[in-house]
């Protein structure tokens, strides 16, 4: 046991050790799947452990997994340089949903880390920004709004410089050298809910003084541990803690877990974290557990998705089963008492929908522009909207498209139905429980309908792999991969992830046989 986690970790260390996701995608695939693979043989071989021997493990890998992460800047998004940004936005005093980062008015809080100036604009992922002025200038037209420049990639990975301390730098506004930013979409305004903006004004605030991007992968690398930590307290409830701990590890040693929490450090590690003691506390306390849900989508709004898990045999005819995902007994192991549909729907619905409110009230109050920000926009650049000509460009809508090959004007509609029924299915025939199974049916549906292109979408997907243990979903993981970085090294690369989220489908089709044929010969 331990030999393979060493193996893991060191395997990991090896793949954040260079920028192959812009230089050899193909290479760093390559580092992906032999981090799979001793990943599947360690989630496999705890299996056979004690529980406590097994929790030793699990904790303990899950640890120095994460600290794999900690061990170079962001490599394959630069996401987190928008946190940065946003929480030092807020910490001025300004909201994050009022201006855009190329905004002239938020110059002052410009420096050379996250606006390069020179040189330093030639590496990847660089996008071109108005100059900062040095002092108050006529008003003047806007120009159009800049593109993000992809030149060749000859210079380091983007923030392979981002330990340097940051420099205030306020050039006179006639300076002819460039000016660029690391920031994604400079021209648009955040895109990230309340409790998102929360997360970065407290990380910058606990920040030392001159770090960068530390301090956010420190909060992805503790965020990742504290997930594991519930998981395994959640386990020992459970009527088999052997197997349910066992499970843990499907989480806390996933590859995805130090390549998109911590080295990336995205937010998402946050809503997954909320997520899972969302549906760890429903069963026994639907007004804690709907809280903690709403929490997770005011961090990201994709929890969203896991509500009708919560809700898991809402409308059952039958009368409710007695507990048998808990072992011990006393208050906190007691499920909540029975009610009528509409009341427990109540009880878990109105405290997610009170405390998104409750996170959004303050920025309503205190913004000037739209709090949803780029939200409409993120969505129809995605190729999400009705007719989007972006949907072919992204390959969103994959499976659907071996269907027909133009789903756009026609797709959102089927998936829409499709996911009515997925819904309807788990709010009759559910588990309430286990509503982590119910919420993992309904976000895979999603996810296979959907494919979509980036691989942190599915940190939620492997948690609740952890708690209900089909491990077949964790293709939607890797399918993630195959479309975001597989496909950057070959050319029409399309066809790459299509084959990565068809290979998922397959598997959770052929794991759902399985368990059915298992079912059948139970005695």
């Amino acid at each position: 046991m331990a030999t393979l986690l060493g193996s893991l970790v060191a395997v990991l260390a090896l793949t954040f050790r260079g920028d192959d996701f812009h230089t050899a995608p193909g290479a760093l695939s390559r580092w992906y799947a032999i981090a799979w693979a001793l990943f599947a043989a360690a989630a496999w071989t705890v299996r056979r452990l004690g529980a406590r021997q097994a929790a030793v493990f699990v904790l303990a890998g899950s640890a120095a997994v994460a600290a794999t992460g900690l061990l170079a800047p962001p490599r394959t998004s630069t996401d987190a340089y928008r946190y940065a940004w946003d929480g030092r936005v807020q910490a001025a005093g300004i909201s994050p949903y009022d201006h855009a980062p190329e905004d002239p008015a938020l110059a002052p809080l410009r420096d050379r880390w996250l606006f390069p100036r020179g040189s330093a604009c030639h590496g990847a992922d660089r996008a071109p920004v108005r100059p900062a002025p040095g002092r108050p200038t006529p008003e003047r037209p806007a120009p159009e709004r800049p593109t993000p420049v992809r030149p060749t990639p000859v210079h380091p990975a983007p923030g392979a410089d981002s330990r340097a301390d940051p420099e205030p730098d306020h050039p006179p506004s006639g300076s002819a050298e460039p000016q660029c930013t690391r920031l994604n979409r400079p021209s648009v305004h955040t895109i990230y809910p309340p409790a998102a903006e929360g997360y970065f004004l407290l990380v910058h605030r606990s920040a030392p003084s001159g770090s960068t991007l530390l301090p956010l992968q420190t909060g992805g690398a503790l965020l990742s541990v504290a997930t594991t930590a519930v998981l395994l307290a959640a386990a020992r409830r459970r009527r088999d803690p052997r197997l349910a701990t066992a499970r843990a590890a499907l989480w806390a040693w996933c590859p995805a877990v130090p390549v998109e929490a911590v080295n990336n450090a995205h937010v998402d590690a946050l809503g997954v974290l909320l997520t899972v003691a969302g549906l760890v506390a429903v069963p026994r306390r639907r007004v804690l557990g709907g809280a903690l849900l709403g929490a997770a989508t005011a961090a990201k709004l994709l929890p969203a998705v896991t509500l009708p898990g919560a809700l898991s045999g809402l409308l059952a005819t039958a009368a409710p089963k007695p507990l048998t995902a808990l072992k011990r007994p006393g208050p906190a192991g007691h499920p909540a008492p029975p009610t009528g549909p509409i009341r427990r729907a109540a009880a878990i619905v109105l405290p997610a929908t009170a405390v998104v409110a409750l996170g959004y009230l303050p920025y309503v109050l205190l913004s000037h522009s739209s709090v949803l920000g780029y939200l409409t926009g993120y969505v129809a650049e995605e190729g999400y909207e009705t007719g989007s000509t972006a949907a072919d460009d992204k390959n969103r809508y994959a499976l659907l498209r071996l269907l027909h090959p133009d789903p756009e004007a026609w797709a959102l509609p089927v998936i829409a139905v499709v996911l009515l029924v997925v819904v309807a299915r788990v709010l009759l025939r559910g588990d309430p429980q286990r509503p982590w199974r119910g919420a993992l049916v309904v976000t895979g549906a999603a996810f296979l309908l959907m494919t979509p292109g980036y691989p942190w979408y599915a940190l939620l997907v492997v948690a609740l792999v952890a708690l209900d243990g089909r491990w077949e979903w964790l293709g939607l993981s890797l399918a993630g991969v195959a479309q975001y970085v597989t496909a950057r090294a070959v050319d029409d690369g399309a066809w790459v992830g299509t084959l990565g989220y068809a290979v998922a489908g397959a598997a959770v089709m052929v794991g759902w046989a399985l368990r059915a044929r298992k079912a059948r010969r139970a005695p």
